[in-house]
């Protein structure tokens, strides 16, 4: 039995390699199917656009996802029927009606962080820091792009002299603006636009700023093995043993001393 549960667990943490990309994965399917109910809610072509437009960087991020864990897979065919690799590949489609079929990701991110426990999600993702901060600005990232777009599309669209008045500008002032590039072709007239330009300029500070910590510290730091070499595990086991031999020595020679240096007093 105990040996049963070791091989899910190892099993489960060969699936389950990066828990910060998985979550990661798993807020992207969230957002996607709540951003349909969202189109059914809003009803409202403008806006509608908007997220259709989003709608096509996460097909990004899930075409990407389906092939890296396609290539990854060590049984292909296993993957695409087993473990719901078609429905993976369906809903990296760009097209709505196949949108609903990312549920399917969400449930196998459930399952995979549900066997390997939320104290141990919590620890890889406290000792991997660095990922986990890059996955989580990307997801900053994209709900700024999308609700900062939203919103700045429904402040302005009907002020007098806007020139944010379709999807394409507001996304297109989102990204100069996130990015603080700010190339002033696009920009708010309202006073209620205006503070959420500014918002979202501090926002994109903090997301550029750290990213740019994160490339840094990825490009400049020397490359470390997560895992340690079998090798050099058992030759440092071996050089641990000979120091205790040594001491042992030691501690026995300083023994026949003392013994020697009692029999001279007595």
């Amino acid at each position: 039995m105990a040996e049963q549960e070791m091989g899910k667990r190892a099993l489960v943490e060969q699936r389950l390699k990066n828990p910060s990309y998985e979550i990661f994965m798993g807020l992207l399917s969230i957002l996607s199917i709540f951003n349909m109910i969202l189109l059914i809610i809003l009803d409202d072509p403008t806006l509608g656009a908007v997220l259709a437009l989003v709608n096509i960087v996460l097909v990004i991020f899930f075409a990407m996802d389906f092939l890296i864990r396609f290539i990854a897979a060590s049984s292909k065919s296993h993957y695409f029927f087993r473990e719901y690799g078609w429905a993976d590949l369906l809903s990296s489609l760009p097209f709505s009606q196949t949108n609903i079929l990312r549920l399917f990701r969400l449930i196998k991110v459930y399952r995979l962080i549900k066997d390997y426990g939320v104290r141990n999600i919590g620890r890889a993702i406290v000792k991997d820091r660095a990922d986990s901060a890059l996955f989580t600005l990307l997801f900053v990232a994209i709900l700024v792009l999308e609700f900062g777009s939203l919103g700045m599309l429904k402040l302005e669209v009907d002020a007098q002299g806007a020139n944010i008045t379709d999807a394409s500008d507001a996304l297109w002032y989102m990204i100069v603006t996130m990015s603080t590039v700010g190339y002033g072709d696009e920009y708010p007239v309202t006073t209620a636009g205006r503070v959420l330009g500014g918002l979202v300029i501090l926002i994109g500070v903090g997301i550029f700023g750290t990213l740019t910590g994160y490339l840094a510290n990825f490009f400049l730091t020397p490359a470390r093995t997560k895992e340690t070499d079998p090798e050099q595990e058992t030759d440092v086991q071996a050089k641990l043993r000979a120091l205790k031999d040594l001491q042992a020595q030691q501690q026995r020679a300083i023994d026949e001393l003392e013994s020697l240096l009692g029999e001279e007093r007595d």
